[in-house]
């Protein structure tokens, strides 16, 4: 019986012998090495394209309005943070037949764009999307339109206050007018209403917006968060939760680079002045009956009548790129102007209050001549 064991333990042994020199005879394989984690720092240059990366502890950049589609260190730079020249869209270097061949801003997507503003044109004309032109007179009876200038000039200090994106000043004009267009309100709520209005256009643009109590401390807690929040949730049933629409500033972008034409660097002047005047357009109640396109085509009109009053400020180019001809800009181009030159005597100086600081090239100093020949409202293929 020793015996057997004993042979049994042998050959379990020869057999673990065997297996093990066969291994032996084999190459041995590596253990797999371990994946290094790249960091943003060593990350080529080929990656990224020229430019690199800033801090990953800066935050980010508010997407919609920055300039490039690649990486670059100034589109990591907050709005906030960023300088009235950092802002501007600058124009490609191509003729005005091919403007929207080369962008450097991510919102003129190259072979989309005329797709992109043909919608957005289509959207500006939906009923659900447009105030009334006469809210004032056939819906509000507490409210007037010198009120409502009062309250927009407010909202501009605010909006200089929290340093939001300019797209949040108009999209909480937008709401406010459309809220008016369909609801009755006190004069004692019409504040309440605006800073509302400005917590739902900040939670759609800003990527960090205010929180509520800010806006209750903006109004002296006039009102308390719980009537804001009401407000807010008043607002967003009666606009059926259509928050998304096109401003007079969506438009100003593209038809400043068209306007600007072929030239190498973009004209400050020309851009600061567009953005005053549409920011002028924003206080008027009769501007609200007007397309924002319109106005965003009038401003363009006004500011190259201003910088350059013995040339014709419209051409074919501008023509063709926004789908006005001067003819049809009359009616809003001199109302704006009238605002420009002060003729309603309006006695709301926070817009121009802005825009005569240097960083906005004190455009707001300039003023146009007092009349425009008639001739310049002629169609461009009359001339």
């Amino acid at each position: 019986m020793a015996n057997q064991e004993n042979c049994m333990r042998v050959t379990r042994l020869s057999a673990k012998r065997r297996a093990a020199e066969a291994l032996s005879d084999q190459p041995q394989q590596q253990p797999p090495a371990k994946q290094k984690r790249v960091v943003l720092g060593e990350i080529s240059s080929n990656v990224l394209g020229s430019s690199s990366l800033k801090s990953c502890s800066e935050p980010r950049t508010r997407a919609r309005s920055r300039k490039s589609s690649k990486f670059s260190s100034s589109n990591l730079i907050p709005a906030s943070e960023k300088t009235p020249e950092e802002d501007v869209v600058g124009p490609p270097k191509v003729s005005n037949d091919d403007i929207d061949a080369v962008s450097n801003d991510p919102q003129m997507c190259g072979p989309y764009v005329t797709g992109i503003y043909e919608y957005l044109r289509n959207m500006e004309q939906e009923e659900k999307r447009r105030p009334q032109g006469d809210y004032m007179q056939k819906i509000q009876k507490d409210v007037s339109a010198n009120m409502r200038g009062i309250l927009v000039d407010w909202l501009v200090e605010l909006a200089e206050e929290f340093k939001v994106v300019s797209d949040t000043l108009y999209l909480t004009i937008s709401h406010i007018d459309r809220f008016l267009s369909t609801k009755p309100i006190n004069r004692q709520r019409l504040q309440l209403l605006g800073v509302s209005a400005m917590l739902i256009a900040s939670k759609y643009e800003e990527i960090d917006p205010k929180p509520v109590e800010k806006f209750c401390d903006m109004t002296e807690n006039t009102y308390t968060k719980h009537e804001v929040v009401e407000m807010e949730a008043e607002v967003l049933k009666t606009l059926n939760y259509e928050m998304g629409n096109p401003t007079a500033k969506t438009f100003l972008r593209r038809f400043t680079r068209v306007a600007q034409g072929n030239s190498k660097n973009p004209n400050l002047q020309l851009e600061f002045l567009g953005y005053y005047l549409a920011e002028l357009s924003l206080l008027d109640y009769g501007c609200v009956k007007f397309l924002p396109s319109m106005v965003a085509a009038s401003v363009i009109f006004l500011a190259k009548f201003t910088i350059h009053p013995k040339k014709h400020p419209w051409n074919s180019s501008l023509q063709s790129y926004t789908g006005y001809k001067p003819s049809d800009l009359k009616e809003c181009v001199l109302r704006i102007q009238d605002l420009q030159l002060d003729r309603r005597g309006g006695s709301l100086v926070a817009v121009k209050n802005k825009y005569k600081q240097h960083k906005y090239k004190c455009v707001s100093t300039l003023t146009s001549l007092s009349e425009i020949p008639a001739s310049y409202f002629e169609d461009v293929n009359e001339r």
